[in-house]
């Protein structure tokens, strides 16, 4: 795991350029090579969005093998903001610390600091947190929705170099809809997916695979994502969003499960349930709430959802995990 002082080091190394690595959610992570200056563009435009001034305080709580780790520290640097530093983990809040303006976690982090009171408390007290890196679901959502200082979910990957839209958790006006930074404009392409137009840090425009609605707020296009277009399952000519389904499981199952697919010869693809949990409890859940071309095909038992080493679901190695598994069953 790269070091503060080793990312420092890299940064003044005199190279215009710097190496980073997708996260490999959606397959094998890939290097870019992105330019400092349009990592510095990034960095103003969240800071100049949130607000946040030279002397302010910013935990750094991820690991800077991948962007998001490193844009806080860029962050840092472009605004003078004061850095506190602590191992990357699952209860990253777990020592005190100083006051803090401005921190970044992905779900899980923040989900663990829920469960321990003094650590909830100290997240309470962070004046903007963004959250990244994975989906929220409704239940982290409403942990979060009373919240008395302000906390986002943030759009991007790494070849936008961090987010460029962010959409409010919490406060009066909470919303699913994502506002996308100054400098950046959205449309979307004839498939239904997001376009990101962001001069500053991206070079032309990048078609994402995320399924996207537009509407107009203000002066401005925002966007709610639906689900990503790899995600699409087509099973019998309908067409299944995995994540529409897993948001409306998510308020019925306590256990971790993940939606999926597999090859099926009569309908072309199915509908995949895997689950930490049991099937059967699973299986009488999706026949109470979900609508019946939504219902999985196949229930599965696993001992540990799929993830990625930055601790997203790993969606390729789920429907592998769905692909081999029904292939034993069918074979018995």
């Amino acid at each position: 795991m790269m070091s503060l002082d080793e990312f420092l080091a890299e940064w003044n190394n005199g190279d215009h350029r710097l190496l980073v690595h997708t996260s490999g959610s959606t397959g094998m992570p890939k290097p870019l090579w992105v330019e400092k200056s349009r990592m510095e563009a990034s960095a103003r435009m969240t800071c100049d969005f949130l607000g946040l001034r030279e002397g302010d305080r910013a935990l750094l709580c991820l690991p800077l093998d991948y962007i998001a780790g490193k844009m806080m520290v860029v962050r840092s640097l472009v605004r003078k903001l004061e850095l506190v530093s602590v191992e990357p983990c699952g209860h990253p809040l777990e020592s005190p610390l100083p006051p803090l303006d401005f921190a970044a976690m992905v779900p899980l982090q923040v989900w663990n600091s829920l469960q321990v009171p003094k650590e909830r408390e100290r997240l309470m007290n962070i004046r903007h947190l963004i959250i990244g890196g994975g989906p929220i679901d409704d239940a982290l959502a409403d942990a979060l929705k009373d919240f008395p200082n302000a906390v986002w979910s943030t759009y991007g990957m790494t070849e936008t170099l961090s987010h460029v839209a962010l959409r409010r958790l919490n406060g009066t006006e909470p919303s699913e809809w994502y506002t996308p930074f100054d400098g950046v404009e959205v449309s979307l392409n004839e498939d239904g997916c997001l376009v990101i137009n962001a001069p500053y840090v991206c070079n032309g425009p990048l078609t994402t695979n995320d399924i996207a609605e537009l509407q107009i707020s203000g002066d401005k296009k925002v966007f709610r994502i639906l689900g990503r277009r790899d995600n699409v399952i087509c099973s019998g000519g309908i067409k299944i969003q995995a994540e529409e389904v897993e948001r409306l499981l998510g308020r019925h199952l306590s256990s971790a499960f993940m939606i999926t697919k597999c090859r099926d010869e009569k309908f072309g693809e199915c509908v995949v349930l895997l689950t930490e949990g049991d099937v059967e409890d699973a299986r009488r859940i999706c026949e109470q709430v979900l609508p019946k071309h939504w219902r999985p095909r196949h229930y599965l038992h696993v001992a540990q959802i799929p993830t990625t080493e930055t601790g997203k679901p790993s969606r390729v190695l789920a429907q592998q995990i769905a692909e081999e598994l029904v292939e034993n069953i069918d074979a018995s």
